[in-house]
């Protein structure tokens, strides 16, 4: 059976998130960066992996600096 087509009014991928409107005076811009692109829930599991990742590269920097002299053969 043949897939039809999506209608022509749809969009590529759907429409956007809502965004999270919260407007207050006293929000600095580092505080604002933080709620919308750290903390935000549809955020987090990105920065969560980008987190890991870059304690990954320094636990092995780490290693390899500490006891790099053992995994060397001499």
């Amino acid at each position: 059976m043949a897939r039809r087509a999506a209608p022509q009014t749809a969009s590529l991928f759907g429409a956007p998130p809502p965004r999270r409107a919260i407007n207050d005076p006293n929000e600095s811009a580092f505080s604002r960066f933080m709620r919308e692109q750290v903390w935000a829930p549809e955020k987090l599991p990105g920065n969560i992996g980008i987190l890991t990742g870059v304690g990954m590269f320094a636990a092995a920097v780490f290693a390899t600096r500490s006891w790099g002299d053992i995994l060397v053969p001499a």
